[in-house]
């Protein structure tokens, strides 16, 4: 047997499960499939490094069906995995704006969704559409019309406070200012138990509110309300369910819930499922699931998950503003000890730095004090993310927000997170 047979004998399944997943029609499930072994097969001198066959076959998989989605965008059928594509919704860095577009994309009638998918995601002109739609100009422009206001409507506006919130009241409506000072005494070693880009610790009975702000404004644009609602088991392996709600979902059947099941050891905390829902579906994704889980949600060699006793390993050093990791690699460490102030509290703590370790162009900043709780996250994005959905550079869209200079490329504040702990501690 050849190095490409054995290579895809290794790899066939997960190919399968991942275009399966996303073709609906068995026949043309096949036929991609069929294109994709045939692509790989064409292209496999080109491959450096055969340990990554199977990374790089299931990117020409999702190359291939984004063009097959392409090629049918007159269809009803809308490629929703694109949206989570272009802007990376949520995962264990945390939950970007566009988790909230697609999910209310989601809730919307076909016409809707297409003919929102055609103009904003395509950046198709009305014209063009009108061809595609085999429907005039003067329809496409009030079905646009139809489809925002339907979009508007069902879109939360996080930042109004409704008559019964109750934690999330608490949470400012405007990030409060602070400031970050280094502190030249040595960083000391914590023991970090919250779940990474939530928060919450994986433990029966916790509990706590966070809010996102965007910069340079300020301004909260989501508050999620998290709970540890019970014991769970995946694939035999024992966890807790967590469910994150965001501040103006209903309690009964909220679209805009999400639930996760985690698991916390005496030496690492990770995530065994993500369960979300697809109108009346509920869809669980788990750590089997490779193509799925791993991407967004999986951290360490076999998901082991984040440790959780930190102290400085030397791996990624900070001067100031740059930051560099040993080889360039991706990884998690301490890089300094740093008063944060926040109005008028001052909280002594340790910065631990993301560097890639999702391998997706963005870095994170997590101050945490000496219980182990974020005092505040900050996300950095690097010059170049989701350029070919934002049509500029970060440096152009947020010219007055900071900079970091990682391993030589410039990164661009995004935005914050704060918890309701630094409230009452």
């Amino acid at each position: 047997m050849d190095d490409f047979s054995k290579l895809l004998k290794d790899s066939q399944s997960a190919v399968e499960r991942y275009i399966k997943y996303r073709i609906h029609s068995k026949a043309d499930a096949e036929d991609l499939l069929q294109e994709v072994y045939l692509a790989a097969y064409q292209n496999f001198s080109q491959l450096n490094n055969q340990a990554s066959f199977k990374s790089w076959i299931l990117s020409i998989a999702r190359n291939k069906c984004i063009d097959y989605f392409r090629s049918r965008r007159f269809f009803p059928e809308i490629p929703l995995e694109e949206l989570a594509e272009k802007d990376f919704a949520d995962s264990r860095l945390g939950v970007s704006q566009i988790s909230t577009v697609e999910e209310t994309f989601r809730l919307l009638d076909t016409k809707d969704r297409q003919i929102l998918f055609l103009y904003f995601f395509e950046d198709l002109p009305q014209k063009e559409i009108s061809v595609l739609l085999q429907i005039p100009v003067g329809t496409v422009k009030s079905r646009l019309y139809k489809a925002k206001q339907n979009f508007k409507n069902r879109y939360p506006c996080f930042t109004e406070q409704q008559k019964g919130d109750d934690p999330m009241k608490r949470l400012p409506n405007t990030l409060p200012e602070y400031h970050i000072k280094a502190d030249q005494r040595p960083p000391f070693s914590v023991k970090w138990e919250e779940l990474m880009g939530w928060f919450l610790i994986p433990k029966l009975g916790e509990s706590l509110s966070f809010g996102i702000y965007g910069l340079p404004d300020r301004k909260c644009s989501h508050v999620y309300e998290m709970k540890a609602v019970g014991k769970a088991r995946v694939h035999g392996i024992e966890g807790v369910e967590l469910t994150a709600r965001e501040a103006s979902g209903s309690p009964a059947n909220d679209p805009f819930k999400r639930t996760f099941i985690a698991q916390l050891t005496d030496t690492h905390c990770r995530y065994l499922a993500v369960i979300r829902n697809s109108g009346d579906t509920r869809d669980y994704i788990t750590f089997l699931d490779e193509d799925r889980f791993f991407p967004n949600w999986g951290f360490g060699k076999d998901n082991c998950g984040n440790e959780i006793h930190l102290s400085p390993k030397g791996t990624i050093q900070r001067t100031d503003d740059v930051i560099t990791s040993d080889d360039g690699t991706s990884m998690l460490d301490i890089v300094g000890r740093y008063t944060v102030t926040v109005g008028k509290k001052h909280y002594d703590t340790v910065c631990v730095m993301d560097v890639e370790s999702r391998s997706c162009n963005m870095v994170t900043e997590q101050f945490l004090d000496q219980n182990g709780r974020t005092i505040l996250w900050r996300r950095f994005n690097r010059d170049d993310w989701a350029l070919s959905h934002y049509k500029k550079r970060w440096s152009e869209l947020l010219p007055e927000n900071e900079r970091l200079t990682v391993n030589g490329s410039t990164y661009v504040h995004w935005y914050d997170c704060i918890t309701d702990y630094i409230l009452y501690k």
